[in-house]
Parts: C-alpha cells; structure tokens; sequence
C-alpha cells in the first residue's frame, strides 16, 4: 500500500467518525477568521505573497460575480422610428438582446472545440493486431522465439530515426512501406498539392498504432503547409496543419488526405 493512502484505508475499514460533516462545515467556517487573523498579524515577505494570493482570489471572485450578474440581463432595442414598418400582429414583440454570459462562453467554447475536432471520416474499422503485425521468429538455429513483429501496414518514419540494434529492435517497420509525402486536398479552394508528412498525430485504431506512425484511414497527420503560403490569425506563415487520410494506403499505393481547416 502507497504510504500516503493509510487514512483511506482506515476509513473503508473503519468507517467514519459520526459527526465528520459536522466538523467540516465548521472548519470552513472558520476558515474566513484565520484568513483574517494572518492578513493582520503576518509580516514582512510572508504578508506580501499572502496579499498577492488574495488580490488573485478577489480577481476572480469579482470576474465570476459579474459574470453571472449578467448572464440573465435582458434588453430590448432602442428604436424610436423603424426602418420598416412592422405588422400590427408584431408590435408586441420585442428582440431582447442578451449581456454576454458565462453560460453563452462555455456553449461557444464547446463549439469551438467541436469545431476544431470535426474530421471528414468520424468513424473507421479498427485495424487488430492480427491483421497488422507479422510474427518473426528468431532464434540461432531452432527460431523457436517469436517476439519480434513485422508492420504490415505503411508507415511515417522521421528523418532522425535510427534502427535500434537488430537484437533489441522489436517492431520492424520495412523500407518499402514508408511514406514522406501525401496528397492533400484543401476542401475549401479544392486544390489537391503534394506535401511532406511532419508527423503522426493520432491514430484511432490504437495508441500503439500512433507511436509506431502507422498510416491507416482515419489516421491525423500533419504535414508542412508552407508552400501553400497558408497564414494564422496573428498573420504569420503556418507551417504545419492537420490531414486526415481519406483512403488504404495499403491498397492505392498512396496516401491521400484532406486538410483539416
């Protein structure tokens, strides 16, 4: 058992005391007065890092006060002369225009992220391990031992990657099913461009898959959009940007992909 874990175990052996609520509460309680008691009493460095803490604190308390005092703030729009005249059967209705709100930050916040995160091809067939590795066996005359495995599958290999000595070497990724570069397509002007594979992302299959760079549909790579003379918000050249392989690499004897605007 870790050494710091002896009060959880006492309490699933023992259970807790009968009055343990109870004395959390007042500890909170009295957590207002000691704040109190060491703003006035402590001295020197330890009384300005306490202040900064607070002065912190507050910040945020007051940021988060006045967030939720406006998040139901309603209004209706000023308008003493329409543009347009407005049927009788809408004069009643007024458009309330709503403060910015919390609620509204985190709703476009999950927005933003789903955003992000779409992907032409959501969902792909997993790939076993059956169907990607191939057993080798070794051995200085029998071969009895098998724990060495083969990619079957094409892969992205770094230009800074080094073999391990074959002793130790495990996975064997061969020469002819490594990949440099992928067509990708951008959706929005519909140009199909060449371009050099920076790295393996994520691949949905397994965590493993990924670390091994497998190139398999569904697979996120990022390749180097500089040619594409591609910008950022601050108006910097971008340099890499996420694809997703669209096809079997396997199969076309290419990787094609879709760049993830």
């Amino acid at each position: 058992m870790p050494q710091n874990e002896y009060i959880e175990r006492a309490q699933k052996l023992h259970g807790k005391r009968l009055d343990t609520e109870e004395r959390a509460r007042k500890k909170a309680a009295r957590e207002g007065h000691k704040q109190s008691e060491n703003a006035q009493n402590l001295r020197g460095l330890r009384a300005k890092l306490f202040a900064k803490e607070r002065h912190a604190q507050k910040i945020q308390m007051r940021k988060a006060i006045k967030q939720h005092e406006e998040r139901n703030v309603k209004g209706a729009p000023e308008e003493k002369d329409p543009s347009n005249p407005v049927p009788a059967y809408l004069l009643d209705r007024s458009n309330p225009t709503s403060a910015k709100a919390l609620s509204s930050q985190i709703k476009s916040k999950r927005a933003e992220k789903a955003a992000r995160f779409s992907v032409p091809i959501p969902k792909v067939k997993g790939i076993s391990e059956e169907e990607l590795f191939k057993v080798v066996k070794t051995g200085a005359k029998v071969h009895k031992k098998g724990w060495k495995r083969v990619v079957t599958k094409p892969t992205f290999v770094g230009p800074d990657f080094t073999r391990r000595p074959v002793k130790y070497e495990r996975f064997i990724r061969p020469m002819g099913l490594r990949y440099k570069k992928a067509n990708v397509t951008h959706p929005t002007l519909n140009v199909t461009v060449q371009l050099p594979i920076l790295g393996v992302k994520k691949n949905p299959s397994n965590p493993l898959y990924t670390q091994l760079g497998v190139l398999s549909k569904g697979t996120i790579i990022e390749v180097n959009v500089s040619d594409l003379g591609m910008v950022t918000a601050s108006g910097k050249i971008a340099w890499g940007r996420y694809a997703q392989i669209t096809n079997n690499p396997e199969n076309d004897g290419c990787l094609n992909a879709v760049l993830l605007v």
